[in-house]
């Protein structure tokens, strides 16, 4: 079932839309976005930070050849894992394909489980200074000296908006709202408030969730079947070509190359793996509570891609816009 390019059916003459599939990692994305993409006729464009890097295949569970030849993908291996990728050059590069499609008449499908790449483009990104990495690790060599929540505490007497706003135990943002004060001598509340703006576009913004008790046996699942496809021998490619800071912020690489360094054995690298990509799933929910008019689908006991896509459409009445009721 093909919308044939429906692509501004039920728009007018107003914004042009866009739809979000998100959701935490092992829910079931992929296939769902395959048969919406297809009934569509139209392309996926990747929401997802390290889908972007060449040769990091299993460990990002990156979409098979038989998948990215069945539907047209963008930001998918476009770059080597020693080049730097953000928010920033996803919003560029993604608004000028958006930009293409609704050109050509079709509905672009943005998916994926990167927070702030999602709201990049619905609510807009803040302009701030680039990642200063030697004021970073002094940071957090002061957390690490001074204890837990310190960082925190100092950032509620230098920015007491942007701190109450954020999880004392988030110490990566506490670290960069810290970064921006010292470098631009501005708070980031402050400065947030002035850099922000979304795409001038309608977005429906589809969530995909399960039972935990469910999607945690699914991730635990799926980290077992990477490391029987190779994931070890993937990471220890990977090392030969340098990979830059970014790329080895995934989760499963970075572990395995403590197991390859001979700092932990495989057993509890696999058993560290399992847990940081439950705790990853969470901190996704945890993001995703925060935007709004996510249209979420309870997918809880369903397997079958087919009928994951059947109840997308039947609790999202506003895709009926589009050809597909």
């Amino acid at each position: 079932m093909k919308g044939q390019g429906l692509g501004v059916r039920g728009q007018g003459a107003g914004k042009k839309t866009v739809i979000i599939l998100l959701g935490p990692t092992g829910v079931g994305k992929t296939a769902c976005s395959l048969m919406l993409a297809q009934a569509l006729d139209t392309e996926i464009i990747s929401a997802d930070s390290m889908l972007v890097y060449r040769g990091m295949n299993i460990g990002t569970a990156k979409p098979s050849t038989e998948e990215l030849n069945a539907v047209p993908h963008h930001l998918i291996d476009i770059l080597e894992p020693d080049q730097l990728f953000s928010a920033g050059i996803f919003r560029e590069k993604a608004s000028a394909i958006i930009s293409d499609l609704h050109g050509r008449g079709r509905v672009p499908l943005v998916v994926g489980g990167t927070g702030l790449y999602i709201r990049s483009l619905t609510q807009g990104l803040f302009d701030g200074p680039s990642a200063d990495w030697e004021m970073r690790e002094a940071l957090l060599k002061e957390e690490q000296v001074q204890g837990r929540g310190y960082l925190h505490e100092r950032l509620i007497k230098l920015d007491p908006v942007s701190a109450v706003s954020m999880d004392p135990g988030d110490t990566k943002k506490v670290v960069r709202a810290l970064e921006v004060l010292m470098q631009q001598g501005e708070r980031l509340s402050e400065s947030t408030q002035a850099s922000t703006f979304p795409l001038e576009c309608e977005f429906i913004k589809i969530g995909l969730t399960r039972e935990r008790s469910e999607l945690y046996p699914r991730i635990e699942q799926r980290v077992q079947k990477m490391v029987e496809e190779g994931l070890e021998e993937e990471v220890r490619s990977l090392l030969a070509r340098n990979p830059g800071r970014t790329a080895l912020q995934a989760i499963g690489y970075k572990e395995m190359i403590s197991f390859i360094n001979g700092l932990e054995s495989f057993d509890e690298t696999l058993r560290i793996i399992k847990k940081r990509s439950k705790m990853y799933a969470k901190r996704q929910f945890t993001w995703f509570k925060k935007e709004p008019d996510i249209y979420w689908v309870d997918i809880t006991g369903i397997d079958d891609a087919q009928m994951i896509f059947e109840k997308v459409l039947n609790d999202v009445r506003m895709l009926d816009n589009y050809g597909l009721a």
